[in-house]
C-alpha cells in the first residue's frame, strides 16, 4: 500500500525502469549477446540487474523489488522455468537489498557509503546466492552435494562479475541521470 502513496515519478519510473529488464532480458537472450560464464555454461552474463540496481538508487527499495519481480515474470513466461527465473530475481534483488542496508547504516560521506554499499551488495548476493544454490542444485538438478560443494567456488566467482556488471553500470548511469536532471533545475 505504501507504493500507492509514492509519486508519480517514481511509479512513471518504476514503470520504465520494470519494462528495460524485460527489454534487455528478451534482447540478449534472442540476440544470442548473453555471455556464458566459461566453467558453468549455464550462467550467463547479462544486463538485467542493471535496471533493477538504477531503480533502487533513483526511487528506493520497493522500486527495486518491484523491478525484480518484473525480472521473475519476464524470464518465467519466456522460459518456462521457475527455478531459472526464480534464482536470477532473487541474485538481483539481494544485491540492491545488501546495498539498501549499507545505506541505511553508514552515516558517512556519500564515497565512503557507495563503497560499502557495493560491497555489501556483493557479499550478501553471493552468501544468498551460495545458500540457494546449495538447496536448488541438490534437489531441482540433482546433483548431488559434493559436486555442488565442489561448484561453489565458481558459483560466488560468476555472482561477484555478474554483480560487479550490475552495480556499477548502475552506479554509472545513476550519476549520468543525476548530474543531468541537477542541470536542468
Amino acid at each position: 500500500m505504501r507504493f500507492l502513496k509514492k509519486d508519480a515519478k517514481t511509479i512513471a519510473g518504476t514503470t520504465v525502469l520494470s519494462t528495460l529488464v524485460i527489454v534487455f532480458d528478451y534482447s540478449m537472450k534472442y540476440s544470442g549477446l548473453k555471455i556464458p560464464f566459461p566453467w558453468l555454461p549455464y550462467l550467463k552474463f547479462d544486463f538485467t540487474g542493471v535496471p533493477i540496481v538504477l531503480s533502487w538508487m533513483l526511487f528506493g527499495l520497493t522500486s527495486g523489488t518491484i523491478t525484480s519481480t518484473v525480472a521473475l515474470l519476464g524470464i518465467l513466461i519466456r522460459s518456462g522455468d521457475p527455478v531459472g527465473a526464480s534464482m536470477k530475481a532473487l541474485a538481483e534483488l539481494s544485491t540492491v537489498l545488501g546495498m539498501a542496508l549499507t545505506t541505511k547504516l553508514i552515516k558517512k560521506p556519500a564515497k565512503s557509503a557507495t563503497i560499502a554499499s557495493f560491497i555489501s551488495g556483493l557479499f550478501t548476493r553471493c552468501t544468498i546466492m551460495f545458500f540457494a544454490n546449495l538447496t536448488v542444485l541438490p534437489l531441482y538438478y540433482k546433483i548431488p552435494m559434493p559436486a555442488t560443494i565442489a561448484l561453489t567456488p565458481l558459483i560466488i566467482a560468476f555472482n561477484i562479475i555478474q554483480g560487479l556488471i550490475s552495480t556499477f553500470l548502475g552506479f554509472f548511469l545513476y550519476n549520468i541521470i543525476i548530474h543531468r536532471t541537477s542541470l536542468n533545475h
